[in-house]
């Protein structure tokens, strides 16, 4: 982490904007589930995606730390393939204040990750009309 910030001063970059890893605006249909929450996930559509990371809005606050499980769907304009679903485990690091929407923005650190075989039925269905197709 050092290194890092020896490099970032060096280039010349910001100090409040640490990434390394460079981010793609992309919304994608997104579950996600809060540890010691209801075993229900909330269904949200991620703003930006990096190797890493992940940020998107949910509709109640949680604390930085909270642990969360994350399934997204990348479509098949994305992939030029077939659609392709993602569940990781993710840490909570910044809680951005609420949007006048009453939304909450949450960028989570992505600890570790596994590719799923198929999407369970209605998944995709319930987000399809939300997948935004390049212009």
């Amino acid at each position: 982490m050092l290194l890092v910030r020896v490099i970032q001063k060096d280039m010349g970059l910001e100090a409040q904007d640490r990434r390394i890893m460079r981010r793609f605006d992309m919304r994608l249909p997104a579950a996600v589930r809060i540890a010691g929450w209801s075993p229900d996930a909330f269904l949200t559509e991620t703003q930006n995606v990096s190797a890493r990371g992940v940020f998107f809005y949910l509709d109640r606050a949680v604390v930085p730390g909270t642990r969360l499980e994350v399934t997204l769907t990348f479509p098949p304009h994305v992939t030029l393939t077939d659609a392709v679903r993602i569940r990781f485990t993710a840490r909570v690091i910044r809680v951005d204040d609420p949007l006048p929407s009453a939304r909450v923005g949450i960028a989570a650190l992505i600890e570790d990750y596994e590719f799923l075989n198929s999407s369970p039925a209605g998944f995709a269905d319930a987000f399809e009309a939300g997948w935004k197709s390049p212009q």
